[in-house]
């Protein structure tokens, strides 16, 4: 859990942004009174999504293609 002030947390955003993925809550005070908690909403394996755009017109495609991704495949696009 971090702890951070309102004008820490306003001036270190993205670095506590990137920790909360970590650490999974910030609780964020004033004054050093708790007033908020902030929590992550997307799981940490969110669903990944292909769209096909236009190309689909012109590509014939098996119905694997449309089948999630194994872990190790998508981890090479996320760099997880």
């Amino acid at each position: 859990m971090i702890t951070a002030n309102v004008h820490e947390a306003k001036t270190h955003l993205s670095e506590y942004l990137n920790m909360l993925e970590r650490e999974g809550e910030i609780v964020l005070c004033r004054r050093n009174l708790p007033i908020a908690r902030i929590v992550p909403i997307l799981p940490v394996s969110a669903p990944f999504h292909r769209e096909l755009g236009g190309a689909h017109l012109k590509v014939k495609l098996g119905e694997a293609f449309w089948d999630p991704l194994s872990d190790d495949l998508l981890s090479g696009f996320t760099g997880e």
